[in-house]
Parts: structure tokens; C-alpha cells; sequence
């Protein structure tokens, strides 16, 4: 959420941020809600001085035996002003707060302009896609031919763009999980956590996902709970409603969860298989950080998703997002995309986001300036460290070997027992 302040003193810097992102808000309404907010509170704050004023003059008629009865009719018309201006801010600040609620954040100057995808910019690259001296498989066929998935099955119960994992292909899975945790907990610096998949309807306000993404979460109506769509949003929560010690900053948390997501992309031969799903497993980086070192933040939080790409011997490339391409409560993105041979393209894997205090303000999660010792707002961090079924896909079409086996990338081994490959039924 952004700043009133903010978008009261420079209007255009939002509305030029509303262009850049195609987005659609009327921002004159809100300036004229915030100007009636300020008239009504500084009329409200004129009457309950006259009032108290008032009630000491009836004190001091009644201690001195003087009438009071006059004084007391315009003491209860004062009364009677004083609470249809208070219903009047009441009504004027929960109507801003809703509508600052629907206000994407301002892309930060770095971030490209223009539309997506020609705007997105190649900062950097590693690794080469693979070269065969076959023709490879696809993800797909290679889950077939190796018994590692079985999507009929999942899709009997479960329905489409659901997974189900067999065999070697729940092994796979679940050392990547444990490979990604290790990491970034013992070589990052991260905490571990564990948090609730269902979440209440102010948690996902705090990250930005409601109100305006409702219709694509999966929502228990009866208890109004949410299954989450990354662990971003339980995990930023933490700490909602805290102040933080400057001197504990960064606090940097890694979370392993399932990730739901009701809109799995239209059909079609791009959405086959793993590529997008209802369901997928994650690991999840989150970040609450001083907001002087926050894009350095980003910077060592990008770094920490590519080593683990570089661990699995993934080629990939880091993209910044243009502004177009941001996400609602993103400053700045960079997203990691590995190689897929299947479709001959990059797929995301990752995406590493500086929020900087949008979050933060939406869940109340601050700290104290050190110099000025006054309590300021955090800036919060998020990024995929990473995403498994994509990244199972690069990993699966990228170690394929011509007789359908698939190659375990060294830093993988350990976690399945020394496997160096997985071979066909």
C-alpha cells in the first residue's frame, strides 16, 4: 500500500506509475476523499475543542450556582455535530483505505519501461543450453518412460493440472526440497520455518493477493480461509503488527511449502504437463530489511536462486521485469529462467521481488530508524529459491541421456542415496 502522504505530494509520479503498468484507478477520487477526510477531521477537532471549552464553562456555572440550562442545549447540539462529522471520517477513512488498497506499487527508476515481453530486459546469462546429438525427449515423455509421474491418475482425482508424483519422481522431488533447504539455511543464512497452508483474509491483504486477485485464490467460504498461493504470504505475516529491532535486521526466512494456484493458464500444448499447474511444491526465500539496503538485499537474494540453478547444472538467465511485466506489490523484479528443450524456450523458475514498504505498510511490520530512533516501516523481499516443477523440467530435459536415462547433477547425489542416474523401467 502506498503511501497518502506520498500520493498526496507528488500525484503525478502516481499516475505516471498507473500508465507504465496499464493499470486503471481513478486517482482524482481518491485526492478528493482525502481532502474531505481533512476538512471533516480539522471541523471535528474545531467542534471538541469548543465542547471542552463548554463543559468547563458549565463547571463553572454549576460550582458558582449560575444557569447552565442554555449552555447545555448547545452542548448537546455540539454533541450531536461532533458525532455525525466522527460516523463522517470514519466512513471517509475506511472508503481510502479501501481504495489505497487496490493501488499498485510505483516501479522503482531502475525498472524498464514499456510493455512486456519486448521490454523485459537479459541482464546476464549462465550457462549454455545443451546441445544433443539426439533428438531429446520432452519432460513429458520422459515421466512416462521413467516412471515419474502420473497425470491420468491425478487427473481422476484431482482433475486437470493436478500432479501426481510416482516412485523415483517423489524421491526426485522430495531431495530437490531438501537439497534447496540445506543451502540456503546452512551456506545463506536463512531461517527455516514452517507455516499454516490456509490463511485468513487479513494475511493475504498484508501481501497484496486480496482484494484485488480474490477470484483466482482458493478460499473456504464458511471459515473465509485461504489456501496460499506461495509462502510469501504466511511467511511476511510473521511479523505483522511488530516492530523490529534495527539491530536484528535482516531477518531472512526459508520456507518449504505447497503453492496454490487457481488459474493454471489457457490449454494448450504450453500447459501440458508440469509447465502450469493447480498445485506445485516451492521453496520460498522472504527477507525484512532496512530499507537503505534493500536492492542490495535483492541483489544477494537473486544471487542465492541462481546458485542453486548452478548447483543443478542448469543453464539460465536472469530477467528484469519491465514495468508493464511487475506484479502488484513489486518495486522490482528479476526473474530466473532456465532452459526447457521440450518447448525450446525459457520457463520461469523464479521470481525475486523488492517490495520495499508496500507490504510492510499493509501489515504494519516496522522498525526503528536508528539515527532518529523514529519507527519507520520495513522493506520486505521475496523470491523463489526456487520453484520445483519447472525446475524439474529443465532438470529432467537438460540431463537426458539418448537412451532416456536421466542424470543426477553432483550436488543432487547425496540426497538420493549416491544415485548418479535414473534409468527406465
Amino acid at each position: 500500500m502506498l503511501d497518502l502522504k506520498f500520493i498526496r505530494e507528488q500525484p503525478d509520479r502516481v499516475r505516471e506509475a498507473l500508465r507504465s503498468r496499464n493499470a486503471s484507478f481513478d486517482l482524482d477520487a481518491l485526492l478528493k476523499q482525502d481532502a474531505d477526510c481533512r476538512k471533516a477531521n480539522l471541523e471535528l477537532e474545531e467542534i471538541r475543542h469548543k465542547k471542552k471549552i463548554s463543559s468547563e464553562e458549565v463547571g463553572r456555572r454549576k460550582r458558582q450556582n449560575e444557569p447552565v440550562d442554555a449552555l447545555l442545549k448547545e452542548l448537546e447540539q455540539v454533541s450531536g455535530r461532533e458525532d455525525g462529522l466522527s460516523a463522517r471520517v470514519a466512513e471517509l477513512e475506511a472508503a481510502i483505505r479501501s481504495h489505497l488498497l487496490l493501488i499498485p506499487n510505483v516501479p522503482h527508476e531502475s525498472v524498464p519501461a514499456g510493455k512486456p515481453p519486448e521490454a523485459n530486459r537479459v541482464v546476464r546469462s549462465w550457462g549454455e543450453p545443451k546441445r544433443f546429438s539426439f533428438k531429446p525427449r520432452t519432460h513429458l515423455e520422459l515421466a512416462q518412460l521413467l516412471g515419474l509421474i502420473d497425470f491420468e491418475r491425478a487427473s481422476k482425482i484431482a482433475g486437470s493440472h493436478f500432479v501426481l508424483f510416482t516412485g523415483m519422481g517423489a524421491r526426485l522431488e522430495r531431495a530437490l526440497i531438501q537439497f534447496m533447504l540445506d543451502l540456503h539455511t546452512r551456506e545463506h543464512g536463512y531461517t527455516e520455518v514452517s507455516p499454516p497452508l490456509l490463511v485468513n483474509r487479513a494475511t493475504m491483504t498484508g501481501t497484496g493477493q486480496l482484494p484485488k486477485f480474490e477470484e483466482d485464490m482458493y478460499r473456504l467460504k464458511e471459515e473465509d480461509l485461504f489456501l496460499i498461493p506461495t509462502a510469501e504470504v504466511p511467511v511476511t505475516n510473521i511479523h505483522a503488527g511488530e516492530i523490529l529491532e534495527s539491530k536484528n535486521l535482516p531477518v531472512c526466512y526459508a520456507a518449504y511449502t505447497p503453492c496454490f494456484r487457481r488459474e493454471a493458464g489457457s490449454y494448450g500444448k504450453e500447459t501440458k504437463g508440469l509447465t502450469r499447474v493447480h498445485q506445485f511444491d516451492k521453496v520460498e526465500l522472504v527477507k525484512f530489511v532496512a530499507p537503505e539496503t534493500s536492492y542490495d538485499e535483492l541483489e544477494k537474494l537473486v544471487a542465492n536462486a541462481e546458485t542453486v540453478l548452478q548447483l543443478l547444472e542448469l543453464p539460465y538467465r536472469v530477467v528484469a521485469l519491465c514495468a508493464g511485466d511487475l506484479g502488484f506489490s513489486s518495486a522490482k523484479t528479476y526473474d530466473l529462467e532456465a532452459f526447457s528443450h521440450g518447448t525450446n524456450g525459457w520457463l520461469e523458475v523464479s521470481s525475486c521481488s523488492n517490495f520495499e514498504d508496500f507490504q510492510a505498510r499493509r501489515a504494519s511490520i516496522r522498525t526503528r530508524d536508528p539515527a532518529t530512533k523514529k519507527v519507520r516501516c520495513v522493506h520486505t523481499l521475496n523470491g523463489s529459491g526456487v520453484a520445483l516443477a519447472r525446475t524439474m523440467i529443465a532438470l529432467l530435459e537438460t540431463h537426458q541421456e539418448a537412451d532416456g536415462s536421466v542424470v543426477i547433477p553432483k550436488a543432487l547425489r547425496p540426497y538420493l542415496g549416491g544415485l548418479e542416474r535414473i534409468g527406465a523401467l
